[in-house]
This record gives structure tokens, sequence and C-alpha cells, in this order.
């Protein structure tokens, strides 16, 4: 089971890649893993059965007892069927749903798999922590599943509704899970049953678990998202949505009813809501005349059927519930699929437009007709065998004076007609010839036969619900010992209930007999008033509801924004400092006493570097041009790079050094679209107000400073990390194995705010697409092309840069390719030539010091912060051009590849059992190089690398090559704009 998981897993990987080259057949290969998963579970009944239940465990996360367990019992089994051999059906299915297309087909078919594998690992394990992570991966595989026409606002408006309403029942269901697992001591699920604690703090997760379920299976009030779910392909919505999805809310119920059903808030919430929810979907469903919607609104009904028997917690009704999941799942997988034939083949489902289709298509329409009569509860199939067995159920706990069994019993009955009624409109208006309001015959909807292989899927689920009721008594036996699971609330009778087409003439039969007379009646009148007999209710809905919610959360946000960011920044800063300056002097006075030792120098280097700092400071403060400001800021980085590397830290002072210039680079990057001088627009507002704050902010850290480093009184623990660095981390470069391994977490949060910074930076800048269009342009251009660029100048067309032809313009040979884009007076050649020669020289540096930082100074942020200076070396001279070529990738690529990496290399320890960020190490005696050892650190190493190099593309890109795009097309000036160097701002230093 767990090497089944781990398949889907895999292949969901494998399958981006091969739908290209096979196209739709690619579901073909996907339809593998489930149906491997299907025979497993077929070849495995003989031992479930005999009570011999399937288990396998692997300790994952060992301080917390959770374990990637999978259990087996009779209900697992049930679901693990239904699960995989549904979903091989559907996949095989989408082989011909999706002929003749291929855009998204590699990204579809992996999230179906996965999906498929995360529902397998929901029903089958034994570790509620495990299915609470195996359930919020339905929610977001659903999400992507359902906003599969990504392109379509409404597909991607339903996706994020259904993400939203099943992610926060799921957050709920989170913290009941908590408070059950620590009440019981233990994760295990089968333990949790088996021990059935109780008490107030039992009955508040019981009712937090309920939320989690009722939201995933689509009960109200959580119900609205179903509906609008059907933006998705059909295939996502036989599977998900009859199958799959909203039933792991379903097996939640099941899973915990035989134990907790006697639990004082357990059947109230179950039956009320879930007759509710059946009425008022069965309701709805006659006012809809989308094929596809009627069948959606019937499936919350049929959540809300199931729902009430199979949590109502007696034995009988556990029976009969769990044969009405398998029967559901059967019957309303066939009619999507139906609807997605028809769909496919005549591009609609609305049935006032459909007409004679079921003589075109008898096949078809026998195939609808089975699954609906399944639905209805018409001998002899399996629906009716269930529907028999949940009124025999709710007869027995009416009859014994149970009033919830009385109100379930009456919600079945009512609903039942309703659902015959939306049943017979749904074969009414797909497969009937339609007559018009003069009496005359409307001509019939052109029919193209589709491939037989497309309707062999619907065939084979509609003829299992068929079989199921001819073989009830042999699924009895397969069902009842889930069922007996219940003795713990309601003692096994002497002759129990059991599952069969005929039990004979009784109270139950002469229910199902009222059903179907009274649906037929009700489809009678709805269709004698012309389906205007719901026009006048329900006009405000459950999804009003949402839309209100999310509409005022989106105008609070509007407000508090409004409210707190006004656009200027000096007030952010002076807010921040003034927040700092009260919070710091509150501690600092509170402090019972200071001590305070200070030293007029630790070395000679102090008294050259810290005068230039301070004199820095102060003529910066006192700077009129911005860029002249800038300057003398990163003055005083260089001179705490002085510091660094006088006190035995040259890691940080080469990182020091590096960080300045790159935000040098940065900061002129900026500066182009400012004005030089500054206060040219504004003059400067309360010039002694903030003189007294950054004078407040000055003392306030230096006391801070002066007080905190004087009242130590124990060694630092810096002292024993030399050892700690070389002894845990294999290096000797302390500061590069803290950052790696010893403090990776930290590590990893940094990573986070770097990509969000660039992701932020970029989304400012760009306004349209966040990838460079020069990266395009130059992908477009042949490597023999590229070549003939260093003899030949280069034009851009509007099919991307192109060489132009020898002999049309003599121009000068070019050293970089970029070059020849910018004007002659900001070209200079000998900074072509020494970019040219130095850029790989940089980059072999860049990769050296990557990984030589472990034990020497260095280290992937070093590395990369190199590597991101010969990108700025190639964009400063040959400009946005240049860049493209420098660097034919996106930064997204390298920001997220990085981070992948990094995360990787963290987590990739749980799955052998071991704590994050645990590293291992390599060591060999090679014949030439000799004694090599290698740290898996150094992998998280290189994922710190990418990011770095790609936040370093991402500035450029967007502050550099974006903005010289922009201002070129504004026609500033009345030119084109080149690197900064070319184009500072009048009166700006160059």
């Amino acid at each position: 089971m767990l090497l089944l998981l781990v398949a889907c897993a895999a292949g969901s990987l494998l399958l981006a890649g091969l739908a290209r080259p096979l196209g739709a057949r690619v579901f073909y290969v996907a339809a593998v893993f489930p149906l491997a998963a299907f025979v497993h579970a077929c070849l495995a009944s003989a031992r479930v059965l005999h009570g011999d239940i399937p288990f396998a465990a692997y300790a994952w996360i060992r301080p917390l007892g959770i374990e990637i367990s999978m259990r087996m019992d009779t209900l697992g089994w049930v679901m693990a069927l239904v699960v995989s051999g549904v979903g091989a059906l559907v996949m095989i299915y989408c082989r011909w749903y999706f002929r003749g297309r291929s855009e998204g087909l590699g990204r579809f078919s992996s999230v179906l798999l996965a999906f498929a594998g995360a529902m397998y690992g929901l029903v089958l394990t034994d570790d509620i922590v495990m299915l609470v992570m195996f359930w919020e991966m339905t929610s977001i595989l659903s999400y992507l599943l359902i906003g599969h026409y990504h392109l379509r606002s409404t597909s991607r408006r339903a996706a994020l509704q259904a993400l939203l309403v099943t992610t926060l029942g799921g957050l709920v269901m989170l913290i009941g899970v908590v408070l059950l697992a620590v009440e019981a001591d233990t994760t295990s699920l089968s333990t949790i049953l088996a021990e059935a604690p109780t008490g107030p703090i039992v009955n508040v997760a019981l009712v937090l678990l309920l939320v989690g379920a009722l939201s995933k299976s689509a009960i109200f009030p959580f119900h609205f998202w179903l509906p609008g779910a059907m933006a998705a392909p059909t295939p996502v919505s036989a599977y998900l949505h009859a199958a799959a999805m909203v039933k792991a809310g379903i097996y939640l119920l099941a899973r915990l009813a035989p134990t907790f059903g006697d639990a004082d808030p357990w059947r109230p919430v179950i039956v009320t809501l879930g007759v509710f929810t059946m009425l008022l979907g069965a309701f709805q469903a006659l006012r809809e005349s989308d094929l596809k919607r009627i069948l959606a609104f019937g499936t919350v009904s049929q959540l809300g059927f199931i729902s009430v028997v199979i949590g109502f917690g007696t034995r009988d009704a556990a029976l009969a519930g769990l044969a009405l999941l398998l029967g559901h799942a059967l019957f309303k997988s066939a009619l999507f699929l139906v609807v997605g034939v028809i769909d496919r083949q005549l591009s609609t489902r609305d049935i006032d437009k459909l007409s004679g289709v079921g003589r075109q298509a008898p096949v078809m329409a026998v195939i609808s007709f089975v699954a609906v009569a399944s639905m209805a509860g018409l001998p002899p199939t399996l629906g009716f065998v269930a529907k028999e067995g949940a009124l025999v159920a709710m007869l027995d706990a009416a009859g014994q004076g149970d009033g919830w069994g009385v109100v379930a019993l009456i919600g079945m009955v009512a609903g039942s007609m309703l659902t015959v009624a939306y049943g017979g409109r749904f074969l009414w208006g797909a497969f009937w010839t339609k007559h018009r309001r003069d009496g005359s015959t409307r001509p019939e909807t052109a029919w193209p036969d589709p491939p037989i292989g497309f309707l062999g899927v619907p065939l084979v689920l509609a003829t299992l619900g068929l079989a199921g009721g001819l073989v009830a008594p042999l699924l009895d036996d397969a069902l009842a010992p889930y069922a007996d699971t219940a003795a713990a609330i309601e003692p096994v009778a002497a002759h129990p209930a059991h599952l069969a087409l005929w039990h004979g003439l009784g109270p139950a039969l002469l229910l199902s007999a009222v059903t179907l007379l009274g649906g037929a009646i009700i489809l009678w009148l709805v269709r004698a008033t012309g389906f205007d007999i719901t026009g006048r209710i329900l006009q405000f809905t459950a999804a009003d509801v949402y839309y209100a919610i999310t509409r005022s959360v989106d105008r609070a946000s509007v407000a508090v924004t409004s409210l707190t960011q006004r656009g200027s920044l000096p007030i952010y800063v002076g807010t921040i400092f003034l927040v700092l300056v009260v919070g710091e002097a509150v501690a600092l006075f509170a402090a019972p006493e200071w001590r305070i030792a200070l030293d007029a120098w630790q070395d000679p280097v102090q008294l050259a570097a810290a005068p230039l700092m301070i004199a820095a400071g102060v003529i910066a403060v006192r700077a009129r041009k911005r860029y002249t400001g800038v300057v003398l800021v990163a003055v005083t980085g260089l001179g705490m790079v002085l510091l660094f590397a006088t006190h035995g830290a040259p890691d940080l002072a080469l990182t020091q050094v590096l960080v300045e210039a790159v935000t040098l680079v940065a900061f002129a990057l900026v500066l182009r679209r400012l004005p030089s001088r500054m206060g040219a627009h504004n003059g400067t507002s309360m010039p002694v107000l903030r003189a007294m704050l950054a004078a407040s902010v000055g003392l306030t850290m230096a006391a801070l400073v002066v007080i905190a480093t004087s009242a130590r009184i124990h060694d630092p623990v810096s002292v024993g990390w030399a050892d700690l660095a070389y002894e845990i981390g294999h290096g000797k470069n302390v500061v590069n194995v803290a950052l790696v391994d010893l403090r990776g977490w930290d590590t990893m949060g940094e990573l986070s705010v770097l990509i969000l910074a660039a992701t932020g930076v970029a989304s400012l800048v760009f306004v349209t697409d966040r990838a460079d269009s020069l990266q395009r342009l130059t992908r477009r251009l042949p490597r023999a092309t590229r070549g003939a660029a260093r003899r030949r100048p280069l034009v851009e067309t509007t099919q991307g840069i192109q060489v132009q032809s020898a002999g049309t313009r003599d121009r000068p040979r070019a050293w970089l390719i970029g070059g020849q884009r910018m004007s002659a007076e900001s070209r200079s050649i000998m900074l072509e030539v020494v970019v040219r020669i130095l850029f790989h020289t940089i980059i072999v540096v860049s990769i050296y010091l990557l990984f030589a930082g472990h034990n020497l100074p260095g280290g992937g942020f070093a590395g990369g912060l190199v590597a991101g200076m010969a990108l700025v070396m190639r964009y400063v001279a040959g400009g946005r051009y240049e860049l493209g070529v420098a660097a034919p990738t996106d930064a997204g690529h390298l920001l997220g590849a990085g981070m992948i990496l990094a995360v990787g290399t963290a987590v990739a320890p749980l799955v052998f059992g071991l704590d994050p960020l645990t590293r291992a190490v390599w060591e060999a005696e090679l014949p030439v190089i000799g004694h090599l050892e290698f740290v898996t650190s150094t992998i998280f190493d290189v994922g710190v690398y990418l990011v770095v190099i790609g936040l370093v593309l991402d500035v450029l890109r967007s502050l550099g090559a974006e903005v010289d795009r922009q201002m070129k097309g504004a026609g500033v000036d009345g030119r084109p704009h080149e690197p900064f160097r070319a184009a500072a701002p009048e009166g700006g230093a160059r």
C-alpha cells in the first residue's frame, strides 16, 4: 500500500513529460496506477473479509508519534475500491474526452493522478494527523482540477470558492483532530476508535470534525461550492464530485459514527443538516435547465441522504449507508460521464436545446435510464437495495422511540420523492423528443455518433450498479463486518437487517412505492406548470451569502489599507522608528540595573574606519542629491567590511562588500526614475521633528548596544560553535555551516523573504507579464545566428532579434551582442572587452566560492552575489539585450529551483525517519584528487546560490531592463534609454 502511494506520487511527475509525445493517450498511462491499486484491493479481499486486516506503517515524525500508516479494514477496502476503480475508469474516459486536444494535458493528467493518490492515502491511513494532511492535499489538487480552464473567469472563481470552503473546514477539523489526539494520547485512528474517549473536550472535538466533514461533502451550509465546481471538465465532476472528493467527508462520518454516534452533539447535527441538504438540493435540481447542474444539485441532495444514513450510528444504518455510498459512486459518475459525451458531441447541456437524442443514441439512453433507476431506487438496482436497507433502519429506530429516527425517516421519504422527480426530468431533458407550446414537435438535434470507447466507461459503471442489486446477498456478507463495528452503540440484534433484493411485503417496500408515486406526481406538476413551480422560491441562496462575505472582506481590506497605507514613506518609516524608540526605551528603563563596560578600541583599524563611517553618515544627511546620499551610505557599509575583516570574519566581510555593491546598483537603477535632487517636487516637511526622531533612534540603539553587550554574565554560545561546526556540520567555516546546517530553518525563512521581495519588485514594475520580453527575443535567435551577430549587427523585428545582412551597414565589430543596440555615446569598447574576458572567469570564481564555502570563506550566498555581479557587468556594458543573452531564463525558475533544493534538502531526512536538516556525509579516497568529502548540506547551499542569482537577475530585469523598455517606449528625452550609466538623470553622478 505504501509502495502504491509512492508510485502515484512518482507517476504524477512522470506524466507531465509524457503528455507531449502521447497526447490524450497519456491517460492510459495514468490509469495504470489506480488500476494497480484496484487490483491490489481485489487481491486483498479474502484477507479483509476474514478479519486479517492488512497494515503497513513507516515511522515519520518520531517525536510526535506520527506514522505514514495504511490500514485496509472493511471500510477502507470499500473506499479503496471506489477511489481506485472509478479513478482508473475516469482516466480511461479522459482519453476520449480530450481527444484532439493537447493544451494542458500534462498538467491535468499529473494533477488528476496525484489527486487519486491523495484520496487513496486518505481512505487507508490509520494516522489521524496524516488524514488531515491527505485531506488538505485533496483540497489543493481539486482547486487545480476545477480551475483547469484557467482562462475562464467562472473556472477561476469556482476553484477559489471550493478551495476556501473546504480548506476552512479542514482547518477547523485540524483543531478537532489535535483535541482528540491529545485526549486519547495517540494519533492512531484505530486506537482512538477502540478506546472511544468521552467527555466535554471530545464532544467539542467531534463538532469540529463534523465541520470539516460537512464542508468537504457539501452539506448545508457549505453545499453551494459543489454546483459552482461544475465549471470543471466533466471527468473531474464524475470523479471528484461523485466518487472521490465529496466522499472524503462521508468517509470520515462512516469512520467515526460506529464509535461516536451516541455522543450528545452527533446525531442532532447529522440528521438536521443532512435532511435539510437532501431536500434543498433536490428542490434546486428541479429548477435547473443545465444537465450538469441538475446532477450537481442532485449530488448535494444524495450526499445529504447518505450522511444521514451512514452517520446515524446504528448497525443497520451503517450497513445501508455503506451500500448507498457504493451505489451513489456508480450511478452518479455514470450520469456525469454521459453528460460529458453529450456536451462533447453537441457543445451544449441545455435541456431546452436537446430533442430526440434518445432515439438516435439508444445505448446511451439505456445507460442513463439504468443509472437514474438506481438513483431513484427502482428494483433490481443497487440503489433500490441500499434505499430499502436505509428505510428499514430508520423504521426500526423510529419504532424504538428515537425522535431523530422519525425526523430522518420523514426527510428520506420526502427527499426520495424529489429524487425521482429530478431523475425523471434529467431523462426527459436529455433524451426525449420535445414539443413546442403550440403542440408541434421540435426537430431532432443532430447527433454525431461518438467513438465506441467513449461510452464504454459509463456502460461499465451502470452495469455494475445493476449487478450490485442482483448480488445483494454477497454484498451483504462483504459489508457486514463494518456494520458490526456499531455494536458499541447498539448491540447486534438476534436477527439483524441484511441487504437483499426482496425483503417481502412490508413497510419499507410500501414507503418505496410511495416515493416512486410521489416523485411521478411532482414531475407531472413541474412539467404542467412549465417548470416554474419553484421560480419564486430560494431567491437568496448560500452562494449569495458567500459572495456577500467575500465582498465584505475585500471592502474591509480596502478600508484598512486606505487608513493605514497613506502613500507617505516618511510616515511609514517614522511610525516604525517611533514604535522602536518607545518599546526599547520602556524595556531599558524597566531594567533594575545597567552595567556598562566600554573599551576605547579593540583594534587600531577601528580608529581609521569609525571616523570615516561617521563622516559619511553625517554628510549623507546633508546631501541634496539622491545618488550622492546612496554612495555615502555605501561608505558606511564598506567601513563595516574593514571591521569584519580585522575581527576574524572574512566570510562576513566578503558578503558585506558584495551586498553593498549589489545594493548600490539597485539604488542606481531606481534613481533613474526619480528627480536627481531631493525636494525637487516636494520639500522636506517638519525637519525639526524628523531630526528629533532620528536622534532618538540613534541614542536608543546606542544605549541598547552598550547595555546589552555589557550585561553578559556567561560565556557566549559562539565559543563552542567552531567545534560544533566541524563535529556536526563537518565544515570549518562556522558562518556557512551555521547558515546551511545548524540554523538551516532560519535560512529557509530568509530565502522565502528574498523570493517575496523579488516577486514584489517584479509585480510593481512589470505591467502585464513578469517575464522579460528580451528573454523571448533572444531565445529565438539560433546558435549559429548568435555567432554571426558578433560579426554583423542586430536588428529587432516583430519576429525577434535578427542578424542584419552583411554589407547593409558599416558598423564596428561588437564584443558583446547587446552592445550593438546601444547608442554610440553610451558604448565603451574597453568595458565590453573587459566584460567579455572576465565574465566566465567570475562565474567560475562564484562556483568555487559556492563549493569551497563549507571550509573556506565563501558559500552559496557569497557565490550567488559574485555571479550576480557578473550579470550586472553584462548589463552595464551591453544593456538590456546583453542581459537577455547572458541569462536566457526566467528569474522565477531560478528562484523556484533554489527554494525546491533548499526545502528538499531540509525535509528529505524525514523520509528516512530522521530529524529535518539531518546531514549525510560521504567520504572517499580518489587516486588523483585524494581525500574527498561531501556533505548534503552543500545541496542546501546550491539552493541558496540559485535563489541569490535569481534575486539579482529579477532586480536587473525589473528595475533595469524593464524600466529601460518603458522609458524607451515613453520616449523620455526624445531618445532611447539604455543602462543607468548612459541614462543618469540630469545633474546626477554617473
